[in-house]
């Protein structure tokens, strides 16, 4: 049951394989990259767990809440989402969470686990004095978008998942007329590049996403195919 007035949807899907992070599927065998998403989906739960006060909740197509739930034991709710793709999803957030009288949602990635809490915090804090919080992502995404209540067209843009997404946000929520506050710059885990940045930030600093943390040494350690091998014999 969800008691706070504050939520977080962690936007996920099961760890399947060939289903999940597929940008990486170039440098890295699908058992790995399987892998590294189930360490980053679970980092992320933790991350969310650790805010005060804040609901914690998972969406998914409805095709793969069983097998998510299975995958993280149920430690908090799986719901589905209504309709296929990133923008139906992001309609459902809000449409399930904002529309039952949640006051602040914010709808999350699965896949920046080693985001700084306080910049969740903040983001709801943010919506205390405006309609939408929005975290840019340095590839012209976004990381997370927050809101107050549901606004059915603000996700009907053509540009959802390319590298003008977030201008596209931004273009909606002025003709909606809607007020806006950007968090700080950020970006999650798509490309090798991604893979590379975080590695060495985690090697600072492993606490911040532990088991993302480990994944990236055994796989610098062993080199991906030794990673392969692991996985697909365990």
């Amino acid at each position: 049951m969800l008691v706070n007035d504050c939520t977080l949807v962690i936007m996920a899907k099961a760890p399947r394989e060939k289903m999940v992070k597929t940008r990486l599927a170039r440098s890295l065998p699908p058992a790995a990259v399987t892998e590294l998403y189930r360490c980053l989906l679970f980092d992320t739960i933790a991350l969310a767990l650790s805010i005060d006060h804040v609901d914690v909740v998972l969406m998914c197509p409805s095709y793969d809440v069983e097998e998510l739930g299975c995958a993280v034991g149920y430690s908090v709710p799986v719901v589905p989402q209504n309709g296929n793709g990133l923008a139906a999803g992001l309609t459902s957030v809000f449409s399930t969470f904002a529309s039952a009288g949640r006051r602040r949602v914010i709808a999350f990635n699965s896949d920046s686990p080693h985001l700084p809490p306080s910049v969740l915090t903040r983001a709801f804090d943010s919506l205390a004095t405006c309609d939408l919080v929005i975290g840019p992502s340095h590839d012209g995404g976004y990381y997370l978008v927050g809101a107050t209540a549901f606004h059915p067209t603000l996700f009907m843009t053509d540009s959802l998942g390319t590298a003008d997404a977030l201008g596209a946000l931004l273009a909606q929520s002025r003709s909606l007329g809607l007020s806006f506050h950007l968090t700080d710059t950020f970006y999650d885990i798509d490309v090798p590049e991604d893979l590379s940045r975080v590695a060495a930030e985690l090697q600072l600093d492993p606490a911040r996403a532990p088991r993302t943390a480990k994944w990236l040494s055994e796989c610098n350690r062993t080199g991906a195919a030794g990673l392969h091998q692991r996985t697909r014999g365990s």
